[in-house]
């Protein structure tokens, strides 16, 4: 069944629709969460709390746009505030100081070194990822979202505003800036 027909289906009381969705994005989520936050405890707190607000939200649902768009909406602006809060500002001040790098290890980066590479390019594959999540952690929020979205989680330019709600000069502005910073911040290393 596509998206569309699962919210129906939901929408008449059939509660295996809803399952049904979750099981489709719940990674896709889990990881974008994890981008921002750079944290997998804090990346799956916020994407049950994303599914907990589609859930509530869902008989609401327009089918104005896709609802991964709907939903990637959703798991951006819960990001943000988690971000925003100062409970999540002093624990991240807490885990800065535990491990000074600021490294995610222990996270789910560290599946993204490949089991057939030798241990040196492994290394070298965790180190330029955690590199890069703690240059996207310093971006700003705007620009942060626009280089996820875009860059690691290949949105097209019309999703992104749809989720966004840039308007698209201004999306393509924020995403200039973001690599340019990025690649000032990383320079040698990509």
């Amino acid at each position: 069944m596509d998206d569309f027909a699962l919210i129906r289906a939901f929408h008449k009381g059939e509660n295996y629709a809803f399952d049904a969705l979750v099981m489709r994005y719940k990674d896709r989520i889990f990881n974008l969460c994890l981008r921002f936050l750079g944290d997998s405890h804090e990346a799956e707190d916020t994407s049950q709390d994303v599914f907990l607000k589609a859930f509530k939200s869902l008989n609401n649902f327009r089918f104005e746009s896709s609802f991964y768009t709907w939903l990637y909406r959703i798991a951006v602006n819960s990001c943000k505030n988690r971000v925003k809060s100062l409970w999540y500002r002093f624990r991240k001040n807490e885990a800065w100081t535990e491990n000074s790098e600021g490294s995610l290890e222990g996270s789910q980066f560290e599946f993204m070194a490949y089991s057939n590479e030798n241990p040196v390019a492994s290394l070298e594959n965790k180190e330029m990822m955690n590199a890069l999540q703690k240059a996207i952690n310093t971006l700003p929020s705007d620009q942060k979202s626009v280089v996820i979205l875009r860059d690691i989680e290949g949105l097209s330019y019309e999703e992104i505003t749809d989720i966004t709600g840039f308007k698209l000069g201004t999306l393509k502005s924020r995403l200039s800036r973001a690599r340019h910073s990025l690649r000032e911040k990383l320079g040698d290393i990509i």
